[in-house]
């Protein structure tokens, strides 16, 4: 890079900082107009000082990851110089996400023990990643998934799908952020919720831009430590009141609600479509999400991705435990304290702000801004990491590899990457005011169903079976994604709560569409892979073996550290 730009770059993250400062001014003074005029808790400045301080933290983050971003390598993956324990912690901090803290606790507050359906759904998905994709996706990959699908197939068709099963899982995704980070500074700050989402998709902007996988990968181990720590803590004080019994726990949580229902299953998925639809999308799902698969590609080699697997693995089964004592103890400490419930009996700042109030209930003020500041922490996290995979999705698999036939220089690839964080970031900022009223979790969940849908299916078959062809994974996996759409669309999630339709109106009856539209494109895969004998389906075949020794040796892998 020449010196000119190097300069410009390391002025960008204080310019950065200037813009969101100026950004912050206005929304700031029409929240102390707010703030007089609504039902809006009060200015908490303890957690509002904890909250600031770790924003500064992750722009100090981002300052010193710019200096160190000057090729695509860089800001994709980090140059490849992750460890796998770092690794294993920045996907811990990657998956706990708003849904994970904020939505699960809110679902298990609502429905009970069938809130607990997502941590077991999001846990599950982990020994599939383990043993069937991570090695192979470092062997063969370089910056996305879409490198590993393109290693034998026609490269222009199957990044094209590729990127559009990215972009579309990624704007699902960053919608239950977005949703989690406006509701939590409209409580903290008393901001009006749309000025919230605004502050939220300004700072994330300024982190992608300027700090690249660096930045976002450093933001996740300091926010994943934090929100192990904070989140242990707050359930060794709730089950301190019982005695360390989770059975007595339970029982106060049944009576507070005066209905035993909510330790048995029903509660929140009513049929048995659904349930098994849900936990197909959860478990599948994980192994599908372009930010997620993006981070094998951080670490030098695949022993170094299998370890990030089995430290992210139990990072984030333990934090599951933790939720689920966190969501009953929020039934017996929050949901029915007059302190945490607005004027017409509605918990303050929305459901998914469950888990923060528990904070406040155990630990007072002080520990309500050290988790409020994690939760943000949380959600900035996720945010970056999603919109990183959708940039490079566009840069790298639609720009530099579909457009220009692998001609685009690094800074070309760069520029491009950047110019579409800006565009997700204004569409992150458009959704999330859309779908405001959604619970975090149950978005997260619709994300997942669509790389269950799309995704997962392409990638795998192309992995592990021969006869898998260009033909058949773009068409088939267009399928996936287009009918697991379309169901989504019109399921009550969009149809009634976001559209604003008619009670019972909505066209599809279940609450997630995977049970039908992932079969749909694994069937579609296969028939039309099996009725393709082109010329260029019969060298696919033949380079199978190829592909084969190298996904499992990693003989002649892209060695990341070294470029």
């Amino acid at each position: 890079m020449k010196p000119a730009l190097q300069k410009v770059f390391k002025t960008m993250p204080r310019l950065g900082a200037l813009a969101l400062l100026a950004a912050l001014l206005p929304a700031l003074s029409r929240a102390a107009e707010a703030i007089g005029e609504t039902q809006k808790q009060e200015t908490n400045w303890t957690a509002i000082t904890m909250f600031v301080f770790f924003v500064g933290l992750s722009l100090w983050i981002t300052k010193w990851a710019a200096s160190r971003t000057r090729s695509a390598a860089d800001f994709y993956t980090a140059g490849g110089g992750i460890t796998g324990f770092q690794n294993g912690l920045a996907i811990g901090g990657d998956y706990m996400s708003a849904a994970s803290f904020l939505g699960i606790s809110a679902m298990i507050m609502a429905s009970g023990f069938d809130g607990l359906i997502y941590a077991v759904g999001f846990q599950v998905g982990w020994p599939l990643v383990t043993f069937l994709m991570a090695e192979r996706l470092r062997n063969l990959g370089r910056f996305t998934f879409a490198d590993v699908l393109a290693y034998r197939l026609k490269e222009g068709p199957i990044r094209v799908f590729a990127a559009s099963g990215t972009l579309v899982v990624v704007l699902f995704y960053l919608i239950a952020q977005m949703v989690g980070a406006g509701q939590l500074i409209k409580l903290l700050f008393g901001l009006d919720y749309m000025y919230a989402v605004v502050i939220v998709g300004i700072l994330m902007m300024v982190y992608v831009l300027f700090g690249g996988m660096t930045a976002t990968t450093w933001v996740q181990i300091i926010k994943a430590c934090m929100l192990l720590g904070g989140a242990t803590f707050m359930s060794i004080m709730v089950l301190a009141q019982y005695g360390f019994s989770p059975e007595k726990l339970f029982s106060a949580a049944v009576e507070v609600k005066k209905n035993a229902s909510i330790m048995g299953p029903g509660g929140f998925i009513k049929d048995p479509v659904s349930a098994i639809s849900f936990g197909m999308a959860l478990m599948f799902g994980t192994a599908g999400l372009p930010h997620i698969l993006m981070r094998f590609f951080t670490v030098p080699n695949a022993r170094e991705a299998r370890k990030s697997v089995l430290w992210a693995t139990t990072w984030i089964g333990y934090f599951y435990i933790l939720t689920f004592i966190i969501g009953f103890g929020a039934i017996v400490f929050v949901s029915a304290n007059p302190e945490f419930l607005d004027a017409k009996g509605v918990l303050r700042g929305g459901a998914n702000m469950a888990a923060v109030h528990l904070a406040n209930a155990v630990g007072g003020n002080l520990f309500l801004g050290f988790m409020s500041a994690v939760a943000f922490a949380t959600i900035l996290a996720v945010v970056a990491g999603l919109t990183l995979s959708g940039a490079s999705a566009v840069s790298h698999d639609l720009y530099a590899s579909a457009i220009k036939k692998g001609k685009a220089s690094s800074e070309q690839e760069l520029k491009v990457s950047k110019l579409t964080t800006v565009v997700l970031g204004i569409f992150a900022i458009l959704l999330g005011i859309a779908f405001e009223k959604q619970n975090v979790a149950y978005m997260v969940a619709l994300a997942f169903a669509i790389a269950a849908s799309a995704n997962f299916p392409a990638l795998i078959l192309s992995i592990l079976w021969k006869n898998c062809t260009s033909r058949g994974a773009v068409i088939g996996g267009f399928i996936g994604l287009i009918s697991a759409l379309v169901m989504t669309v019109l399921s009550d999630a969009v149809w009634v709560a976001t559209l604003g339709n008619p009670k019972g109106s909505a066209p599809f009856p279940y609450s997630s569409p995977a049970i039908f539209s992932m079969p749909l494109a694994f069937v579609s895969i296969w028939v039309i892979s099996l009725l393709d004998r082109s010329a260029q389906a019969q060298k696919e075949r033949d380079d199978f073996d190829d592909q084969k020794v190298r996904s499992e040796t990693g003989l002649g892998a892209f060695k990341a550290a070294a470029h």
